[in-house]
């Protein structure tokens, strides 16, 4: 019990730290209930379909928690901390990206299936149910009105937390081994530095780690090698493995990813001692490439593989992808916010995380640390409502049950080796048709001749978003619009985005400022209507 009222708390919610009752707008979670919570929410609310095939596949999990305080609490007792509720508003689950051959002009399939950027669009669709609320003027919207005209902000008692299984692809991934740590999950064999040829291929375990992959267009399975140069103890640790759809097929002229400028300062590898006197002895693995054009990972056996602070691309089977890695993109979201460049019209403030919460998985709180905030941290001259979140990363003790450590470990040496689930599941918080199940980007059963149907489209895919807030717009009387939507007529996906002025201005110096590296999909991709 605290010996005063305004005693602090040491765990708190983003900018805002847990107090004792006499502050009541303040709240209280801890990382296992939000673990929990979300566990539970995939095991009740979505479907056997799109879920991994019990003992043989594997899958990660990402969602969005709201948390709100429990109106008209009493506040008499000031050792009382504030009651919350948590609600899960968006879900996603995936493992997978396309390549770039297999990109549309079109918007209408999902070039980035991991579970975080699946969870992130779930939650988009979310907002923009939430906005419709708002302008029909339903009292249960998260959104009230904001100072300028037909735009809107969220209600100052809400806060939301992202949740991931497991820690993000890309920079938050390189963590350090430290000699004699017990080893979080499935052990690695170290003899992989002294073996030229496991080197050279950079599949440690050999024939261990071939895995199985979907082929899209065939129900039979295929077996495949890990792709070259990925070290198979990303796949031991299970933290952070993500693999592109193993079967490409020709599509539009790729965009270009050859672009990119050096950052200035120079990245270091992890080595030498951590904080607490252990010596790093080695790292864990990340699959995500340094983006082209930009300085590489050294590659030398040990702690020193790795580079660290770079930008990374997802990796393909032979077929580059053009997606960043989710450590890069939770970066970028904890700065332009997590509602995207369309719904910044509607918004007074960017809508951001105030947590990041991790499952139980190999985790680094500095390899977090560095990579969703430490580069962002020197960022200048942002327009007003957008600023580099201070935003608080937790991990659970929780593990998730259909990971690919603890499908391993339940398994055993059961027949068949352990594959990543093809498919991805979208669930959002709106009330006509949450769920969305897709594989390779389109609609799970989708056929080559049905890709062009309107069937064929993924909800949360960029024209459907796109065709839910033209349905936003046309709702609203156009004298009440703000003004970014009356300064010229408007057409196209890519002019929508370039008309929030705001948000462009923000992503623009964040990128001359500290994402050069970022790859931007050529214009001729937002051309749709």
């Amino acid at each position: 019990m605290p010996e005063k009222e305004d005693r602090k708390v040491d765990i708190c919610l983003g900018k805002i730290n847990l107090v004792w009752a006499s502050a009541p707008t303040q709240t209280m979670w801890t990382a296992d209930e939000i673990a929990r919570l979300c566990y539970e929410h995939y095991e009740i609310r979505l479907p056997k379909q799109g879920k991994p095939e019990p003992n043989r596949e594997w899958t990660l999990l990402a969602a969005v928690v709201k948390i709100q305080p429990i109106s008209e609490q009493s506040c008499d007792c000031s050792d009382k901390l504030m009651q919350v509720t948590k609600e899960v508003v968006s879900m996603g689950t995936g493992t997978k990206c396309i390549g770039q051959s297999k990109m549309r002009k079109s918007g209408d399939i999902l070039n980035d299936s991991h579970a975080e950027v699946i969870a992130r669009r779930s939650f988009q669709r979310y907002l923009l149910h939430q906005l419709h609320l708002a302008a029909a003027l339903k009292q249960d919207s998260i959104f009230v009105p904001g100072t300028q005209k037909g735009l809107w902000k969220l209600r100052p008692d809400l806060l939301f937390v992202f949740f991931s299984s497991h820690t993000p692809c890309g920079d938050a991934s390189i963590i350090p081994m430290l000699e004699f740590e017990d080893q979080p999950c499935c052990p690695v064999s170290r003899d992989w530095a002294n073996n030229s040829t496991v080197e050279a291929s950079g599949n440690i375990e050999a024939t261990e780690d071939k895995r199985k992959c979907e082929d899209p267009d065939s129900p039979m399975t295929k077996k495949m090698r890990l792709e070259p140069r990925i070290p198979a103890k990303e796949v031991a640790n299970g933290a952070a493995h993500h693999q592109s759809f193993g079967s490409q097929e020709s599509g539009p002229i790729p965009p270009d990813v050859s672009n990119t400028n050096l950052p200035s300062k120079s990245q270091a590898p992890v080595g030498g001692m951590a904080p607490g006197g252990a010596k790093v002895v080695d790292v864990y693995r990340t699959g995500a490439k340094c983006v082209p054009g930009e300085a590489g990972d050294s590659g030398k056996p040990g702690a020193e593989y790795h580079q660290v602070g770079l930008f990374r691309v997802k990796p393909g089977r032979g077929d580059r992808t053009c997606s960043m890695s989710c450590s890069d993109k939770l970066a970028r979201w904890n700065v332009l916010g997590c509602q995207g460049a369309l719904l910044m019209h509607f918004l007074e403030e960017p809508i951001y995380l105030s947590a990041v919460v991790i499952g139980k998985c190999p985790y680094s709180q500095e390899a977090m640390q560095r990579a969703l905030t430490g580069r962002c941290q020197n960022i200048l001259a942002l327009p007003k409502g957008f600023g580099i979140q201070e935003v608080k990363l937790q991990q659970s003790t929780l593990l998730f049950e259909q990971s690919r450590c603890a499908v391993q470990a339940k398994r055993a040496d059961g027949p068949g080796r352990l594959v990543p689930c093809g498919a991805a599941i979208s669930w959002s918080a709106v009330p006509e048709q949450p769920l969305d199940v897709t594989a390779n980007g389109f609609p799970q059963g989708t056929t080559k001749k049905g890709i062009r149907s309107l069937q064929a489209r993924s909800r949360i895919s960029k024209v459907e978003l796109f065709r839910s807030f033209q349905k936003l717009l046309s709702s609203i009387s156009e004298d009440k619009w703000p003004d970014s939507l009356r300064v010229r007529k408007l057409e196209t996906y890519q002019e929508f985005k370039e008309a929030a002025s705001a948000y462009q201005e923000a992503w623009n110096a964040l990128q001359k400022q500290a994402f050069a590296s970022w790859i931007r999909n050529p214009p001729d991709y937002h051309q749709f209507k």
